[in-house]
């Protein structure tokens, strides 16, 4: 059974897909959405809440580092 999550992150929408990998073991990824870019590796966890968190926490965090930044020239 997939769960699915729908999360705005740095105002950008996600949909994330947690699928059962073994007993007590989810994967979460995100669900390719054209323009949005997407992670290139799964997130782990004992739920399927837990595995979408782990992933949404990541984005969070890339999105923060990527806003701190200096820009590119």
């Amino acid at each position: 059974m997939v769960h699915r999550f729908q999360e705005l992150i740095a105002g950008r929408p996600y949909q994330i897909e947690v699928a059962p990998v073994s007993k007590d073991r989810w994967r979460a990824y995100i669900v390719r959405i054209p323009g949005v870019p997407t992670a290139l590796m799964p997130f782990y966890g004992a739920t399927p809440s837990d595995a979408a968190e782990q992933l949404c926490q990541w984005l969070t965090r890339a999105h923060e580092l990527a806003a701190s930044s200096p820009p590119r020239s």
